[in-house]
């Protein structure tokens, strides 16, 4: 996948932002933190998760699915692959 070769320092950014938030979301669980501060935290490692899915779906439909040298065949392939994998994430 050369789209996220290309832009691996931004997602690993998101990556490690979102290990950060997990963290801090498991030590206010284990310090007792008040119920809205752990809903809070909850919101915030899902909007970072949402980011980088996003991110990560439009390099692969920039990169892959309007690939014009591809052949239609592997086009439509990839497409089925991808709506598996949204529909796995939607879930």
């Amino acid at each position: 996948m050369a789209h996220t070769l290309k832009h691996q320092k931004s997602l690993l950014t998101r990556v490690r932002r979102i290990k950060g938030q997990a963290t801090s979301l498991e030590a206010a669980l284990e310090s007792g933190e008040d119920c809205l501060k752990v809903l809070q935290q909850v919101a915030a490692v899902r909007g970072a998760v949402n980011g980088l899915m996003s991110e990560l779906l439009e390099g692969h439909i920039r990169e892959h699915l309007m690939n014009e040298s591809a052949s239609a065949e592997d086009r439509a392939q990839d497409m089925e692959d991808i709506v598996a994998v949204i529909r796995s994430y939607l879930k």
